[in-house]
Formats: structure tokens, sequence, C-alpha cells
């Protein structure tokens, strides 16, 4: 990783005459209701940890960034249909088809874990048997727990899956008694949660490991190399650090880092064995 980071950071970004000429609008596709990443605050405006990222990323690339709600369930069709230019959401790329579409390198570890009521007597993942479990639609954790899905077995032990349209709703429901618990990211959860910690608990037991990162269609390989580049520059300078730590996120969870803090290992051993 360390390597490959070096390496689009020495990459020159070159820019024909031509591109240069206009102005390149950058549409990022995002689920609107996915705190810490993308959401509205209370501003009226766009928020987040992925939007302040490609914001950055755009300065960068001297591209205009736009910003396009999209509903997560059809998030690939409105990207096949060009209606946004990525999706770029906290978006779980161990379930995307890489002969199908331009993956970027991962920027954040992940983990799906159940949410529920710190009285609910749910303690593990097999006291979930004949519970109501919510989730929002489209998302891995969905895909996970539905029939195919790697926890279909366990989602078979359920009462029944409730579809919402965002984690919010879900939480919501979860809030209300209407669902024994919700299936969800663990780094939305802890938003979610804030600081109601003594109200909510999070099972020790995890539903999968993955990796976020973003998705373009597969002709869009250049337009990807791009943003990775100044991505890569963004860790380089701190920016992808001091956002996650702007907007809660585990710096543990920052995957670029650790080949960045194995390069300066590196670099701080040979200072050592030359001087």
């Amino acid at each position: 990783m360390k390597k490959f980071i070096a390496l689009l950071v020495a990459l020159t970004l070159v820019l024909s005459a031509a591109a240069m000429a206009e102005t390149v609008t950058f549409k990022m596709g995002i689920d609107p209701e996915f705190p810490p990443f993308s959401y509205m605050g209370d501003s009226g405006s766009y928020e987040g940890f992925d939007v302040e990222m490609c914001k950055a990323v755009c300065d960068i690339l001297e591209w205009e960034q736009e910003i396009v709600p999209i509903n997560w369930d059809t998030k690939l069709v409105q990207l096949n249909a060009n209606e946004v230019d990525c999706i770029w959401s906290g978006l779980t790329i161990d379930v995307l088809d890489p002969e199908a579409y331009t993956i970027s390198f991962p920027y954040i570890n992940n983990t799906q874990v159940i949410v529920t009521k710190a009285d609910s007597g749910i303690a593990t993942t097999a006291d979930l048997a004949g519970k109501v479990v919510g989730v929002q639609l489209g998302t891995s954790a969905d895909i996970l727990i539905s029939e195919g899905g790697d926890q279909a077995e366990l989602g078979a032990t359920f009462a029944d899956i409730v579809r919402t349209e965002s984690y919010n709703v879900a939480f919501t429901e979860l809030a209300a008694g209407s669902v024994d618990a919700v299936a969800m990211d663990s780094s939305i959860a802890a938003t979610l949660i804030g600081d109601a910690t003594a109200d909510y608990a999070i099972l020790d037991e995890t539903l999968a490991a993955e990796e976020y990162g973003i998705c373009f269609r597969k002709a869009d390989e250049e337009m990807c190399l791009q943003v990775q580049r100044a991505f890569a520059t963004l860790v380089e300078d701190g920016t992808y650090k001091s956002l996650a730590e702007k907007y809660g996120i585990d710096v543990a969870s920052l995957c670029l880092l650790e080949g960045l803090e194995d390069a300066s290992a590196d670099e701080a051993a040979e200072a050592e064995a030359a001087a």
C-alpha cells in the first residue's frame, strides 16, 4: 500500500489544454442520510467526511463539485445512466463487481454490526432468533442477511426484516420499539448513538469486515486515477486524518494511514542509519 500511495503522489497531474479550457463538473453521488460521511447539515448544505474529501480532491484537480443525492437502492442504475460520475458515500466496495465497474483503492475499514436497546436482553446474534431486525434497503448489511448473503442463515432466524429508506429511519424504528435491532455499519452506528451510549448497545459479534471506496463506470478509469492521485496527496498532507477526526471517525479505520506511517518509519530508520 505504501508503494502504491507513493507512486500516486509522485505522478504529475497532466491535463490537456482542452480540459483546462472548460470547467469540469464532477457529479458526486451520495446517500444524503449517512452521517458522518454524507448528510444535510444544520446550515442546509451537505456535509460529512466524504463530502469534504471530495471537495478537497476537486480543488486539487480544479474541478467543480456537484453533490447529487441518490436513492441508495438504485445507486448503480443511476451511475450507469450517467446521472452521477461516481458513488462516493460510505460505499462498501467488497460487494461490487470489478469486471463491471472501476473501483478506487479502499480508504476506510468498516464492520457490519448489530445495534440494540441496552435493556433488550439481546447479547449475541443467537438472541436475534424470532426478533424483528431493521436495515437500510440496498446496503451491504441488507445484502448480508438476505437470501444468498453470507449471513443468510442468521437472517432466516429473524421473525422479520424491516427494510427502510435510510438508517435514520431504521434507528427511529429502534428507538420506538418497532424493531428489536438494526444491522448497520459500525461507523454510522457510533454517530447515530451519539451521547445516548447508556440507551443502546452494539453486539461484540460483527457480521462482516469490509472496506469503503469510490465506484466509477467501467470506462472512467482515467477519472478514477485522477481522483486517486489527488486523494493520495490529501493523505500525505494530513487532510485525510484531520477530516476523520473532525467527523468523529475512528482513526484506526483509516487504512491508507498504515502505508503512510510505514513509509515515515522507513524514512526515519534510513535517516538514523545515515547519521
